[in-house]
């Protein structure tokens, strides 16, 4: 890995991790990890152009059909793909087709790029994550094996202790907060050999005292009402939160046309 590089473009592909959900800024809009990587190496590189494909709520089948040929053609010296996840989170996941689609997304990035980077997504402590926990984890096992492949780069964010720390996940409990977005903008930062600007972003975040009985009852229920029965709605109704919207940033166009 080259030491303090300097890219001239970027090109993210994903889903709501990618898009920025739930950092959100004062006009509604949401900032998130790719938007802050963006700027440093803009900083770092005059001229320097970004394309954001990722849309909340894409299953890896919609990410190759959608963005994958858009971020290949695009020839970016750097491009994220992050997906699969939304997959395992389903009641039926077939884990083969995961694994073929992709096998051919990275295929198809792989030759187009200079590097491309994958992730092993993080997981919030509790029992969601139990749940889904071997589905994760074969995921991140063709993770891994795709970029011994190919020559990408895997950023582990799932063995980071402080990414599974639920202070760092909004109240949906399905998204970081700014802070989380914030560790994985670092992450990625350091993957790509430029020189660290918090070298214990891995680190777990001091310890608080925990919200008491009747506040944690209160988020249950808040939670339930306001995250967890729409999302059932939609998986029921074979609905998405991203249906009809378009990618965040679907140009790549220099950084500052874009801020």
């Amino acid at each position: 890995m080259q030491t303090n590089p300097t890219h001239a473009s970027l090109v993210t592909v994903g889903d709501s991790f990618t898009e920025g959900m739930s950092d959100l800024l004062p006009d509604g809009s949401y900032r998130g990890w790719a938007d802050l990587l963006a700027a440093r190496m803009a900083a770092r590189s005059p001229g320097f152009r970004y394309a954001n494909l990722a849309v909340r709520g894409k299953l890896i089948g919609q990410i190759v059909d959608e963005q994958v040929d858009v971020a290949a053609a695009m020839g970016a010296d750097v491009i994220t793909l992050v997906g699969g996840l939304n997959d395992t989170l389903r009641p039926k996941c077939d884990m083969a087709r995961v694994r073929d689609l992709l096998t051919q997304a990275v295929e198809r990035l792989a030759p187009n790029c200079e590097q491309l980077v994958l992730m092993r997504s993080p997981g919030r402590q509790g029992p969601v994550l139990e749940r889904f926990r071997p589905r994760m984890e074969a995921l991140f096992a063709i993770i891994d094996d795709l970029s011994k492949q190919h020559g990408a780069v895997v950023v582990d964010l799932y063995g980071a202790d402080s990414l599974a720390d639920p202070r760092l996940w909004d109240v949906d409990r399905l998204h970081l907060t700014a802070e989380g977005h914030r560790r994985v903008a670092e992450a990625v930062w350091q993957s790509l050999g430029y020189e660290p600007e918090d070298p214990e972003w891995h680190a777990p975040i001091p310890a608080t005292p925990p919200p008491g009985w009747l506040m944690r009852r209160t988020a249950d229920v808040r939670f339930a009402r306001q995250y967890l029965l729409p999302w059932v709605g939609r998986r029921l109704t074979g609905r998405s939160s991203g249906d009809g919207l378009p990618p965040k940033r679907p140009e790549l166009l220099p950084y500052e046309d874009l801020a």
